[in-house]
């Protein structure tokens, strides 16, 4: 019997894939190798006979064509990786089948209770099977039910021949969460023309335009010296830090903006009185917000500075992410596609914005333009993670028409 995309689901949840930014390797942790062996087995299982794992976590695999005539090689993508926001180890995924409505109380915790108020989209759900977890972990549906839907729809492509489509490569990637999601894949290997990651969230959505992203790393070279004779001497490092904090402008920031809003947001400080470190994130849609932003963040931090004379600072950008839309636009067929492929499924297409980045923004970049599709999954990165059975199967069902459409449109 071939397995559902629940079955898929929650098979795949229960492995723990954490990433980890302070480590250096790639893979960033070995253990999400072990999703991608599982992975691996699955698709040759299937007759996907070129599927494996790379020395970098990366899986690749192929559906050859079934069609004569030349159609654009499309690519379906998701990372295995889950944020290290929340403790993904021993997850315990509970299914709440037919949904009454309310909110759930989740039972391994019941003071983490995903609530109505919070999650306008369940009012859509009523008779539906909603997973969670127990509320000790998060799930990992971003992005494991991605993954599952693309396993799903490419055994449902293989079991079912007369459906006509191009070639289809699939790609999991490591390390999204932290960034570094397509840092060492092989575009030359994968040989595709068009992507789309299953990565978002409400059923029926496609996101073709991100955030543009910068990160900042802030350095001060504070005035240490015995307490006991500081007067006037000491400029302690920390204080310093504190004080750049304390100047952030508050109607930038990510608790108080919207839309397509960006905002400059504190990720890390560390250090002694010597010497601190700050860590900032700058996000906006446009790369010359971003630049205002930061020229407003140097030129707080250098007002800072005019208190303690003999402390200096560094100031470091490193550029992230740039806003996929730039590379979409000129392939409006990619979307479109996508468009078609939603309605087909039985949804209202809804086109819009990421306040965030996928492993997409980058692949796009790269050369392979690739908007993101919906996954199904809500509230990411938390003990309150849920996903509903049908908005997994609409993104199964969304994969399947989008390979028809990319062939009956050539």
């Amino acid at each position: 019997m071939t397995d559902t995309v629940l079955d898929r689901f929650l098979r795949y949840v229960v492995i723990d894939t954490q990433s980890d930014a302070a480590s250096s390797t790639q893979p960033s942790t070995e253990k999400q190798k072990n999703l991608g062996r599982l992975l691996v087995d699955e698709l040759l299982a299937m007759g996907l006979t070129d599927a494996h794992l790379d020395e970098h976590g990366y899986v690749y695999a192929t559906l050859a064509s079934n069609v004569d005539k030349q159609v654009p090689v499309i690519c379906f993508c998701s990372h295995m990786d889950t944020a290290p926001d929340f403790t993904g180890k021993n997850v315990k995924p509970q299914v709440v089948r037919g949904y009454p409505g309310g909110d759930i109380t989740l039972p391994g915790d019941p003071l983490q209770v995903i609530r109505v108020a919070e999650n306008p989209a369940l009012r859509d759900q009523i008779g539906n099977d909603i997973v969670t977890t127990d509320g000790t972990t998060l799930l990992g549906a971003d992005d494991k039910a991605g993954i599952a839907e693309i396993m799903t729809a490419a055994q449902f492509l293989i079991d079912n021949p007369d459906i006509r489509h191009g070639t289809i490569k699939i790609l999991f990637t490591p390390d999204e969460e932290i960034g570094r999601g397509v840092d060492k894949v092989d575009l030359d290997k994968l040989g595709a023309q068009f992507a789309y990651t299953l990565d978002g969230e409400t059923a029926g959505h496609i996101e073709d335009e991100t955030f543009s992203a910068d990160g900042v790393e802030v350095t001060i070279q504070g005035v240490a010296i015995h307490p006991g004779f500081a007067k006037g001497r000491m400029e302690n490092a920390i204080k310093i830090a504190g004080a750049i904090v304390d100047r952030l402008p508050r109607e930038i920031a990510p608790e108080t903006t919207s839309d397509r809003e960006g905002f400059i947001h504190p990720i890390a400080i560390s250090g002694a009185m010597e010497k601190a470190t700050l860590g900032f994130i700058v996000r906006d849609f446009r790369e010359e917000g971003l630049k205002v932003k930061e020229v407003l963040l140097e030129e707080l931090i250098k007002d800072v500075m005019k208190a303690y004379p003999g402390s200096s600072y560094s100031f470091e950008v490193k550029e992230q992410y740039r806003n996929m839309k730039v590379v979409l636009d000129r392939h409006p067929e990619i979307v479109e596609n996508a468009i078609e492929a939603i309605r087909r499924a039985g949804m209202t297409p809804v086109r819009g914005s990421i306040r965030g980045g996928t492993d997409g923004s980058r692949l796009s970049f790269m050369g392979l333009p690739c908007p993101n599709l919906f996954a199904g999954g809500h509230a990411f990165h938390s003990p309150l993670e849920w996903v509903s059975r049908q908005d997994m199967e609409k993104a199964v069902a969304t994969i399947v028409e989008l390979a028809k459409v990319w062939e009956e449109r050539i």
